[in-house]
């Protein structure tokens, strides 16, 4: 007996000195084969005393679910929990173990092993079928997360990142992010004003003066935000939103353009076809190897069609070289090139002129975009995985459960211990 039970304890990887295996067998559960472990749980002394003089009145037995390399073998442990009465203070207790909390019949490991399969991009179902535990077991072990991320108001990274994404019932939340090591700072049900303003405003003043930049979309009111709370940062304008609004402002006048020729001429459909090229850096186009293209039936190189399409309008040309020379002043971070292209007077679209009046509104943000290193670039990353923990889950109509399951995919969340969340599920 006491070969059996050492050699089960090593298979299964118990160390509980308490805990006694009598026998094993197999039996088939709901259509299923299971193996079943015969085993009890001794009470070596009173628990409130100390006492050794204890009096044995039955067992509590109890179906424990236990993980195995084998998801089509489960194994449950049948334990025998010895109920016993101190006869020094007369109490009552029943025999405890740190294979399984009390009043629960999942074992501790197999918390342990959903806990830790929820850090990948897996989807609950798969989840409990692989832990053969039901899925209200695996969400009540993501819910039992959630005190684990409690939110700090002494400290603020001196870089912060803002930006929002759609998550539950289509709703925008906002999102900030640690521009230096891309960590989540806080994540919130809304994006309203007076949500951010009450968020950031319980912080210590020396923690809001902590941050030096904050990197952000356009969008008017978190400039508003930023200079209430944050007295000593500097608003930086992302890189890519701005290229991207001009880039839609020439892509919009290309088109309108356009349709000013017939569907059938040669212009129409130099501007029609190649529209990629157009948004292309000129000095990336092909200028060396004609290919011939059935459109506009010629033999030209990219770059010939992209001359000879902008040579159809002053206007587009105008707007074609501005959207040139501005994209490589960001890139380089010329800032005296950016303000003069900004302040152009030449002939443009009246899109285009209205997003170098936004530009101009907005100068200081935009030159430090082009200027400092920060940028959106790691938020627009981490909202993509944000989108697929949402499209494996097939959308979440909880926010607490969807914003622990962000946490818990987090890099430096799979190199915690969880082993202090398996007291409270």
């Amino acid at each position: 007996m006491s070969s059996l039970n050492h050699c089960i304890k090593f298979e299964l990887d118990i160390k509980d000195e308490n805990i006694v295996f009598k026998d094993y067998f197999y039996k088939s559960i709901k259509l299923q084969k299971h193996k079943i472990y015969e085993a009890e749980l001794i009470q070596p002394a009173c628990p409130y005393c100390g006492s050794l003089d204890l009096l044995h009145n039955g067992h509590l037995i109890t179906n424990i679910r236990y993980p195995t390399a084998n998801a089509s073998l489960p194994v449950i442990i049948r334990l025998a929990k010895q109920r016993v009465k101190c006869r020094d203070c007369d109490h009552w207790s029943m025999a405890q173990s740190e294979l399984v909390n009390k009043y629960c019949s999942i074992s501790n490991a197999s918390k342990l092993k959903v806990l830790s399969a929820l850090t990948e991009d897996r989807s609950m179902t798969s989840i409990a079928r692989e832990n053969n535990v039901s899925i209200n077991t695996v969400q009540r072990v993501l819910g039992n997360c959630s005190h684990r991320f409690i939110d700090s108001y002494e400290y603020l990274p001196a870089h912060l990142a803002f930006d929002e994404f759609k998550g539950v019932d289509r709703q925008l939340h906002f999102i900030c992010l640690d521009g230096d090591n891309h960590q989540v700072v806080q994540i919130l049900r809304t994006r309203y004003k007076k949500t951010l303003l009450k968020y950031f405003g319980r912080f210590s003043p020396q923690a809001r003066a902590n941050v030096k930049t904050v990197t952000m979309d356009l969008n008017f009111y978190y400039q508003d935000i930023v200079r209430a709370c944050f007295p000593n940062a500097q608003i930086v304008i992302d890189r890519f939103h701005m290229i991207q609004m001009l880039t839609r402002s020439f892509n919009s006048l290309r088109v309108q353009v356009m349709k000013t020729f017939d569907k059938r001429s040669r212009q129409y459909q130099l501007l029609k076809s190649p529209w990629k090229l157009y948004l292309k850096k000129f000095d990336e186009l092909e200028k060396a190897h004609p290919r011939y293209n059935w459109h506009y039936k010629d033999c030209l190189t990219q770059a010939q069609v992209v001359m000879e399409g902008i040579n159809t309008s002053t206007t587009l040309e105008n707007s074609y070289n501005l959207m040139q020379s501005f994209i490589q002043a960001v890139e380089t971070g010329n800032t005296h090139e950016l303000k003069s292209l900004i302040n152009c007077q030449d002939q443009i679209g009246t899109l285009m002129h209205k997003t170098l009046l936004t530009f101009k509104h907005n100068l200081t943000a935009v030159l430090n975009g082009a200027e400092l290193p920060y940028s959106n670039g790691c938020l627009e990353g981490f909202n993509r995985k944000i989108k697929q923990i949402e499209r494996t889950a097939f959308g979440y109509s909880n926010f607490t459960n969807l914003l622990t399951r962000i946490r818990l995919e987090e890099d430096l969340c799979k190199e915690k211990e969880p082993n202090s969340l398996l007291m409270t599920a």
